[in-house]
């Protein structure tokens, strides 16, 4: 006699994504911003692209390097000390150039008041840690 043919279940797969999860990125636009304040000139689509992967590139070197110091110290947090180092290292700060002269120099009166700690009125020290 013959067997009645029936078609074989095939197991459903689960409905997850095969795509890697992509690593956070600096917005495009940030990067573009920063670039043609300091380069106050035209720049081209494909110029843009590299400046771009080189930003990408940098700043996942940075990171992995912070992430080093940290571990060498035994911490699991990064510290300014940490980034201070790194900047050493780069060198960025020197001796005659210590890290709150980069800071009052480069950045605005906001982000200064939050990094260095400054005296005022009533004996207090802003910020106080």
């Amino acid at each position: 006699p013959l067997k009645l043919l029936q078609p074989k279940t095939v197991p459903k797969r689960l409905r997850t994504s095969q795509k890697k999860p992509r690593e956070p990125q600096l917005p495009r636009s940030l990067i573009k911003e920063i670039f043609r304040h300091f380069a106050k000139m035209p720049v081209t689509r494909d110029a843009f692209q590299i400046v771009e992967k080189c930003s990408d590139r940098y700043f996942k070197q940075l990171s992995d390097d912070l992430e080093a110091y940290s571990h060498h110290a035994g911490r699991k947090t990064v510290e300014a000390a940490d980034l201070e180092v790194l900047m050493r290292r780069q060198g960025l700060v020197t001796d005659k150039m210590p890290l709150t002269v980069l800071i009052e120099r480069h950045l605005p009166l906001e982000y200064r008041r939050l990094l260095i700690p400054v005296a005022m009125s009533g004996n207090r020290v802003m910020p106080c840690k």
